[in-house]
């Protein structure tokens, strides 16, 4: 069983869409990774080498911050924008949208289910 940064890799996948279970590491950082440690991006899973293993793993612990310690760095980096007061910290607190996006429709993901508001009727039509 191959395990590259604390995270067990899925077996019967190429090592290529494997590496990209690990926080961090995206299909293009992947590529990377393996063509720098001279790793062949089609070889499955089980069929990795204890000594390809070791590559990857030393590769990714010198160069790329990964897991636990990237998690921890984003967090610390929200932190620090709420504790300034940055406009986007107020967003990131109030759990709203951070990029500028619209608000009025929308936004369900950020914002959460529906709170129907009670007695807000709108005005009758016509006269």
């Amino acid at each position: 069983m191959a395990r590259i940064a604390g995270i067990d890799l899925p077996m019967e996948k190429r090592i290529e869409v494997a590496l990209t279970y690990i926080y961090g590491i995206g299909p293009t950082t992947a590529k990377k990774l393996l063509a720098s440690s001279g790793v062949n991006p089609d070889i499955r899973v089980k069929n990795l080498s204890d000594e390809d293993a070791g590559k990857l793993r030393s590769l990714i612990e010198r160069e790329y911050k990964v897991e636990g310690a990237l998690r921890t760095e984003i967090t610390m980096n929200i932190k620090r924008l709420m504790d300034i007061g940055a406009y986007r910290g107020l967003r990131h607190r109030r759990s709203l949208p951070v990029h500028g996006q619209r608000t009025k429709t929308n936004a369900r993901t950020r914002k959460g289910p529906k709170k129907t508001m009670a007695g807000k009727k709108t005005a009758p039509r016509g006269k």
